[in-house]
C-alpha cells in the first residue's frame, strides 16, 4: 500500500516519496528471529512518516501496518522513570555512557555496577523496574496511558503472541535480570520488571505512530496533534542526550558522526529521529544490519539528513534547509 495525504503539493513529500521508491526493493538484511514471531514478519514493508511540531503529516508506504515497537520503547519509559523518581535517583541505577557494545551484552559498568545506559537491554529493564505502581497491573496501566499520551490514540494494545515469544525465549535477559539484582540495581522482583519490559517492547504501533512520538519529543514533550503534555518537558533534554549518544545500538558513534540527531531503533525494523523544534521522523522496515538496525531506515535517515543539513552540528552553523523546503509550496 503506497499512499499520501493532504500534503501533496508539498516538495518535502514528494522527497519522501523519491526515497521510499529508490530503497523499496533493497535487498539487503534480515529480519530478526532471535524472537520467534518477529520471524514470521513481511520483509518487503516498508515506510516513512514524518510530523512537524505544528501538527502536518507527511506518509509514504505501508504507514498503517501494526509493528511491535521493541526497544523503541526504551526511550519512553526512561522519561516515565525520570519523572517518578527523579533524575538524581535513576542516575544511581542507570548509566548514560554509551557502548561499543551489542544491545543484549550481558555487561556491566565495572566502577559503578549499573547498566551502561537505558538503551541497552540491561539499563532498559533496570528502568522499567523503576516505575511506581502498586503491582504489576497498576504499573502496566501507567506505561499504557503515558504511550497514549505520545501516540494520541485510545486503542493501543499488547500482543500476547510476541509477548508470550519474548517472555519464553528471554533468557539473557533474564541473565542480565539476576546480575543486576545481585548488584542491587533492581530489587528481589525482577521478573515483574522482566514481565513488564517484555509487554512494553510488544506494543503495537505504526510508523504514523512513530512519527508522532517522535514529533512530541521535539515538540517539548507537548503532542502536536492533541496538544496534551505527554513528558515533563524538564526531562526532554535527559531522553533526547541520550538517545543522541546510545540510541542505536553499537553504532551510535557512527549515526553520531554521520547523521547527527537524536534517535532510536527497535529489531522490529523501526526508527525514531527528532528534529527539536522542528519533525520527528518514523521510518519502519524489518529487514536489520548485523547491529539491529534497519538498512533501508538508516539509509532514509542519511539521506534526509545529508540533503536538508539536518546534522546538529550543520544546523548550528546555519546550513539547515529543511524549514524552507517544508514550507515552500505548503501554504
Amino acid at each position: 500500500m503506497t499512499e499520501a495525504n493532504n500534503n501533496t503539493s508539498s516538495p518535502f513529500q514528494s522527497f519522501l516519496q523519491q526515497l521510499y521508491s529508490k530503497y523499496k526493493s533493497l535487498p539487503d538484511g534480515k529480519v530478526a528471529s532471535y524472537i520467534p514471531e518477529l520471524a514470521k514478519v513481511d520483509p518487503d514493508l516498508f515506510s516513512i512518516c514524518a510530523m512537524t511540531t505544528d501538527g502536518r503529516g507527511f506518509e509514504v508506504g505501508d504507514f498503517n501496518q501494526l509493528f511491535t515497537i521493541q526497544s523503541i520503547s526504551k526511550v519512553f519509559v526512561y522519561g516515565l522513570a525520570l519523572e517518578d523518581r527523579g533524575r538524581d535517583y535513576v542516575l544511581t541505577r542507570v548509566g548514560v555512557e554509551p557502548t561499543g557494545d551489542a544491545f543484549n551484552s550481558i555487561i556491566l559498568d565495572e566502577r559503578s555496577q549499573r547498566p551502561y545506559n537505558p538503551m541497552v537491554n540491561a539499563g532498559a529493564i533496570a528502568t522499567t523496574s523503576l516505575i511506581k505502581g502498586a503491582g504489576p497491573t497498576e504499573r502496566l496501566n501507567r506505561l499504557l496511558e503515558m504511550f497514549r499520551r505520545y501516540i494520541g490514540r485510545h486503542d493501543i494494545f499488547i500482543d500476547i503472541s510476541v509477548f508470550m515469544s519474548e517472555r519464553t525465549t528471554g533468557h539473557r535477559n533474564r541473565a542480565m535480570a539476576h546480575l543486576m539484582h545481585h548488584f542491587g540495581m533492581i530489587d528481589e522482583k525482577f521478573d515483574e520488571a522482566l514481565d513488564l519490559y517484555f509487554q512494553q517492547c510488544s506494543l503495537m504501533v505504526t510508523c504514523r505512530d512513530l512519527a508522532v512520538m517522535a514529533a512530541t519529543l521535539a515538540n517539548n514533550g507537548v503532542n502536536p496533534i492533541t496538544k496534551e503534555q505527554a513528558v515533563d518537558c524538564v526531562y526532554v533534554k535527559d531522553i533526547l542526550s541520550v538517545m543522541y549518544t546510545c540510541g542505536m545500538y553499537n553504532f551510535a558513534g557512527e549515526w553520531a558522526y554521520k547523521i547527527g540527531l537524536p534517535a532510536k531503533s527497535g529489531v522490529s525494523g523501526g526508527i525514531i529521529v527528532v528534529v527539536p523544534n522542528q519533525i520527528g521522523i518514523g521510518v519502519f522496515s524489518p529487514l536489520l544490519d548485523e547491529r539491529g538496525n534497519s538498512v533501508r531506515g538508516v539509509k532514509v535517515c542519511e539521506e534526509l539528513s545529508r540533503q536538508f543539513g539536518l546534522h546538529m552540528f550543520d544546523a548550528a552553523m546555519g546550513s539547515c534547509k529543511f524549514l524552507e523546503m517544508l514550507n515552500c509550496g505548503n501554504g
